[in-house]
């Protein structure tokens, strides 16, 4: 048994059986390896950041971490922007990065860079193993600090060396995750101090309370005690839909998030962290709570956010049998006229079937989707986290390949799908259950809205030319054609509605460019 033998077989030991992956000559034997071990399904992407950003999507649906497989430093570092968004996510990840054989590196061949380097700011954890007879425990490590509560990020390095030479140790098992850390009683019997005193009180949730069963409990402590409920502006996933819990999200722009949060006095933080905005705007405060609001954490996104809540409310006298409003199903009629992003999103929140997964990159235009599906079949809403675009399309594949019986929609602006349209290759290779809407403005619409906000005036010429997607305008339909996906292009709502409606009927991938 060689090193990457010895690799694979930890990883499938320590319960990862997929493998996202865009490898090299310095990975060879690792994909031999790969090719002896049926039970570890591979999946290709193009470019690296739809390995890693699948690997994203995955792990948000799945609960447990993939293994990504790059080539060398450079191509980690086409894969880091993904990293980004699934380390804000708290995604759990075991990358898998080939390197020049140990004693090659002497020769600062033309791939040779400091791998460490490039890993450390997007990974919680690095480690470049030094032979085949260390890989296994290695990799052990690396499942086991992936695992941790709340997710991270591993990056294993691998010498070609480590993977072809004999291995004689013993297959190593990563340790089984740790159960979460609960929270003081102090911090809990302070926080209903401070709920009970009347001040105006906003629960902030993040992370796992977000989920079903905590919304619920945090949906009790609100309708029993008055405070309100608001979600971190960047989630990995949400539970949403009729029959559960309503919570809206802290607005991107400033000024609404700004109007929001005006009349909070008190912010108890579950999960979450206090909402500052995306950037420095002149004029304008870094900090989205009023002068004079009091801010405390009371769980980490790490802690047991369930066991708090559940705690909060017993310290609260909230009755465990209160019955809380949940929003019912309603069935709107669907739009007509002229094709606008909102009319989309009336449309999805129409025809979007029960327990789908929508991966929402659809930026400015897609700002009124929680307005539309919030009566919506039950859904999870997987959402941008770092702000480094070109996460959707890979998101929504990981995603699909995570949940492979739950119809996936990705909302997709069409400026970012440049950054990783790849991935719809991707998903006509695995059959994937995706449909993909583009927003088709033709423009990087966010950052004409960006460029007034921080006082830039109104753009002229060569500005236009940074912002703007047309001339040429993007094919859309013969993109995806050309990637072996089924297209259409809608101009109007009925179109549109129709197109969507097919979409969601027929199995496999298929994209609608929605022209707005």
């Amino acid at each position: 048994m060689n090193g990457a033998d010895a690799l694979c077989d930890t990883l499938l030991a320590s319960g990862i059986d997929i493998c996202f992956a865009n490898p090299g000559t310095s990975e060879m034997h690792f994909v031999a390896a790969l090719d002896r071990k049926p039970q570890m399904r591979c999946v290709l992407g193009l470019f690296e950041g739809v390995v890693t950003g699948a690997a994203d999507g995955y792990a948000r649906m799945a609960d447990t971490p993939a293994a990504t497989l790059l080539h060398t430093g450079p191509g980690l570092a086409n894969g880091l922007a993904n990293l980004h968004n699934a380390r804000r996510a708290h995604t759990p990840m075991v990358n898998i990065v080939g390197d020049h054989a140990s004693y090659h590196l002497q020769h600062d061949a033309p791939l040779t860079s400091d791998i460490e380097a490039i890993a450390r700011p997007m990974s919680h954890w690095v480690r470049t193993t030094r032979s085949s007879h260390a890989i296994s425990a290695d990799a052990a490590q690396a499942v086991t600090q992936a695992r941790s509560h709340p997710g991270q990020i591993a990056t294993l390095i691998v010498p070609a060396d480590a993977a072809w030479d004999e291995s004689t140790a013993d297959i190593a098992i990563a340790e089984a995750p740790k159960p979460r850390q609960r929270v003081d009683a102090s911090a809990v019997r302070a926080a209903a101090d401070r709920i009970r005193c009347g001040q105006r009180t906003t629960l902030m949730l993040s992370g796992v309370a977000l989920r079903e069963p905590a919304l619920v409990v945090a949906a009790r402590i609100a309708q029993h005690t008055g405070v309100s409920l608001l979600a971190q502006q960047s989630n990995a996933r949400m539970e949403r839909g009729a029959g559960r819990p309503v919570i809206e999200r802290v607005p991107y722009p400033i000024d609404q998030a700004l109007s929001m949060l005006k009349d909070v006095q008190q912010l108890i933080l579950i999960g979450a962290k206090a909402p500052v905005s995306f950037f420095a705007y002149p004029g304008k405060p870094g900090v989205m709570t009023p002068p004079g609001c009091e801010i405390h954490p009371l769980a980490a996104v790490a802690d047991d956010l369930q066991h708090t809540l559940e705690w909060l409310a017993d310290e609260l006298g909230v009755p465990r049998d209160l019955a809380i409003r949940k929003p019912e199903r309603v069935r709107l009629p669907l739009p007509t006229g002229a094709l606008t992003a909102e009319a989309v999103m009336a449309a999805l929140g129409v025809l979007m079937p029960e327990e789908a997964i929508l991966c929402d990159e659809s930026v400015s235009a897609g700002r009124t989707l929680f307005g539309y599906t919030r009566n919506a079949a039950r859904h999870d809403y997987l959402q941008l986290t770092g702000g480094a675009i070109g996460a959707g399309i890979p998101l929504a594949t990981g995603a699909a390949i995570a949940c492979p019986g739950r119809k996936v929609i990705c909302l997709q602006a069409d400026g970012s799908a440049m950054y990783t349209v790849q991935g719809l290759w991707t998903q006509a290779r695995e059959g994937l259950d995706i449909v993909t809407i583009i927003f088709s403005n033709r423009s990087y619409a966010i950052l004409r809205n960006e460029f007034k906000s921080v006082g830039a005036g109104e753009p002229g010429h060569n500005a236009c030319r940074m912002l703007d997607l047309d001339n040429p305008a993007l094919q859309w339909v013969q993109l995806a054609n050309g990637m072996g996906i089924s297209a259409s292009r809608a101009t109007t709502a009925e179109a549109f509605n129709q197109a969507l409606q097919r979409a969601l009927a027929e199995p496999g991938p298929h994209l609608i460019e929605a022209v707005i």
